[in-house]
């Protein structure tokens, strides 16, 4: 009996120098995966947006040695009646409104500052959008209406074989994924889980075989489309996505501060929603495109693409929120009004005729309530025709 005893303690030991040995082994993905099952969390999700280089593998954009973009600061105004309580309904962090150029607002919320490097969610895919734009006009790219396969092999035979670079642009790829973020097995949580294990999401993407529409036919927003977009500018260059986007936007623009891409275990930037940039330096990027493209005499982003990708060029439902390349467009929209949107509240609202910027980040875990993203929208309305 004694020992049968000591076998058993023996074995016991063992497994717990084996499990601490793993443990040990894996203990940066187990940190990443505990990040992640807590990024939301009320007590932790204002802080974490704020030092996602904290929780995940990332790749740096840095700003170059340039001259800092300048933003002065024009007359002050009043913000319309309701906005503070908007901010405190929302939680906002960082609310800056420019017009003509100059901050007419700026302030910071929830223990925020303005060196905060913010995660942008999927206000980045609005600059995959620029950058892709930069490449298709350099000839990188042939056409919208390339196959995607014909630019990354790796998707021949999955669900993303026969789609055209134009349908992911759209978000109009059919292909099934579920964008739930509050359903724990959904296929946007999975792939975050992919990222926090430093496994690959080009592997991801390949995994998807089933699709609900046609090509072209149906627009559903779906996050993958834009990680395939990603997969299409790596395959078409044999460059990073965070090389070619540091070259061709993040150094031309002359930024405070560095910014970084969130990864995943092969170093590949989280195209649809891993960029983390100051509000400042959203602006600086959001201002850029509020003129076509143009800054400091230099057309950096194609004037002709911007307002292609601003349009509903997408499959939507009508009269329901419009779609364009990687860009949203607000029911009822006059020309030129335009938003780049991420979630948990995450916004570059652009009304072009009156020369009016707005960036807005927030940790707004009722992100999804109905009617929410229209109460944003309208706040934002509210505050350009009130300069």
């Amino acid at each position: 009996m004694r020992a049968l005893f000591k076998w058993v303690l023996r074995i016991a030991l063992m497994l717990v120098l084996a499990a601490a040995v793993v443990g040990f082994w894996k203990r940066e993905e187990i940190q990443r995966l505990m990040a992640v099952n807590s990024l939301f969390s009320p007590e932790k999700i204002v802080h974490n947006f704020s030092h996602m280089d904290a929780a995940f593998k990332t790749v740096n954009l840095p700003r170059g040695d340039g001259a800092t973009w300048e933003l002065p600061y024009g007359p002050g105004f009043d913000l319309p009646a309701g906005t503070d309580q908007w901010i405190e309904d929302r939680s906002v962090t960082s609310l800056l409104v420019m017009q003509g150029g100059q901050i007419r607002f700026e302030e910071y919320y929830l223990g925020t500052t303005p060196d905060d490097r913010r995660i942008s969610w999927s206000v980045a895919k609005s600059y995959l959008s620029a950058l892709f734009g930069i490449l298709l006009d350099e000839g990188a790219i042939a056409s919208l209406d390339d196959p995607v396969v014909q630019y990354v092999p790796k998707l021949k035979g999955t669900a993303y074989d026969g789609t055209t670079i134009r349908n992911v642009l759209n978000m109009a790829s059919g292909v099934t994924f579920n964008e739930d973020y509050l359903d724990y097995n959904s296929d946007i949580n999975r792939m975050g889980r992919v990222v926090a294990l430093g496994r690959e999401l080009d592997d991801f993407a390949a995994s998807l075989q089933d699709s609900f529409a046609t090509p072209g036919e149906t627009w559903k927003y779906v996050s993958i489309d834009t990680h395939v977009i990603g997969m299409v500018v790596r395959g078409a260059t044999g460059r990073s996505v965070a090389e070619l986007l540091t070259e061709r936007i993040v150094q031309p623009l002359g930024l405070e501060r560095d910014g970084y891409y969130v990864t995943d275990g092969a170093g590949v930037a989280f195209v649809l929603g891993g960029l983390n940039f100051t509000t400042r330096d959203y602006a600086r990027f959001g201002q850029m495109i509020l003129q076509n493209g143009v800054h400091d005499g230099r057309q950096l982003v194609p004037a002709e693409w911007i307002a292609a990708s601003v349009l509903p060029s997408a499959p939507t439902a009508s009269g329901k929120i419009g779609y364009g390349y990687q860009w949203w467009i607000p029911v009822g929209a006059h020309e030129g009004e335009f938003m780049a949107r991420g979630v948990y509240g995450q916004y570059i609202y652009f009304d072009q005729p009156r020369g009016v910027l707005i960036v807005s980040t927030g940790a707004d875990r009722k992100f999804r309530d109905p009617g929410v993203n229209e109460i944003n929208i309208e706040m934002f309305r509210k505050i350009a025709q009130s300069l």
